[in-house]
């Protein structure tokens, strides 16, 4: 059976409110907005569960990040849930999980679903990269340049040494007389 027009309009009238009060920072009228507070963060595997953990969620990301805000960009309705994406914007002036501030900010584009019973939200999950973002504080690098391979290296050492190891191993493994011979044998083209 397909969503009444009405609970359509409301719940997106919710969801709009939702964002713009956090974006006001007026935490309070965002807790108007859940039938029951939940945020579960899919790329750190955070769940904050209840209205004093949704409230703490609060606190932490905006003394971390104070100009947060967000921006929605679609939204797609469906029988419980809306499904959205947005930008999500802010500054690292403050201390976040012992990482001191950067001073740098970030833009990252996220996917969220709302579930909803009823008109109001019984959980916020997230989607986003949470690579995008560190990166565009200073704390990560690209992987595929050189400062991104070396910073990979010296945070990993063993993790990197063992597939240097396993990779030498297997192209040895490949050149060598005895693999050679073998492929003579059954009619390979190796070099």
């Amino acid at each position: 059976m397909p969503l009444p027009d009405d609970l359509r309009a409301r719940r997106e009238a919710i969801l709009r409110e939702h964002f713009d009060s956090e974006n006001r920072h007026d935490f309070e009228a965002t807790m108007t907005t859940f039938r029951h507070p939940r945020y579960e963060l899919m790329a750190t595997g955070d769940v904050y569960e209840g209205a004093e953990a949704v409230r703490r969620y609060y606190k932490e990301s905006r003394t971390a990040f104070p100009d947060q805000r967000n921006r929605l960009l679609t939204m797609h309705h469906a029988d419980d849930a809306i499904i959205t994406e947005f930008e999500l914007y802010g500054t690292h002036l403050g201390n976040y999980r012992g990482l001191p501030p950067t001073g740098r900010a970030f833009k990252a584009r996220m996917s969220a679903i709302f579930l909803f019973e009823g008109e109001l939200i019984t959980c916020e999950r997230i989607y986003f990269d949470a690579n995008t973002i560190l990166r565009q504080l200073g704390i990560a690098h690209d992987p595929l340049t050189l400062k991104g391979r070396l910073a990979t290296a010296l945070n990993h050492p063993v993790t990197v040494g063992k597939a240097f190891l396993r990779q030498a191993l297997h192209r040895a493994r490949a050149v060598s007389p005895a693999s050679r011979e073998r492929d003579a044998r059954h009619g390979s083209d190796r070099p």
